[in-house]
């Protein structure tokens, strides 16, 4: 089980800005996200970005029991 954290439209999609999934590989956990988090949610993760402890993550990279897996959609700010 990996701590998953969602940002932003994620978050907003998901109804949750943090939860425990299972899954061995990032790719896993968020498939686990998606099971649980239905199409709203996917149509979603479609434009994010995923990090595993800080760092970019690819799909097969292995996830532990300690690791935070991170869903950011893109953001835009500033002002004018």
């Amino acid at each position: 089980m990996a701590v998953i954290r969602l940002f932003a439209a994620a978050r907003t999609a998901a109804g949750t800005g943090r939860d425990t999934l299972p899954g061995e590989t990032v790719g896993q956990v968020i498939d686990a996200a998606t099971t649980a988090y239905g199409p709203e949610f996917s149509s979603v993760l479609a434009t994010c970005q995923v990090w595993l402890n800080g760092e970019q993550a690819a799909p097969d990279d292995p996830v532990g029991p300690d690791d935070e897996v991170a869903v950011l959609p893109p953001v835009s700010g500033g002002c004018r």
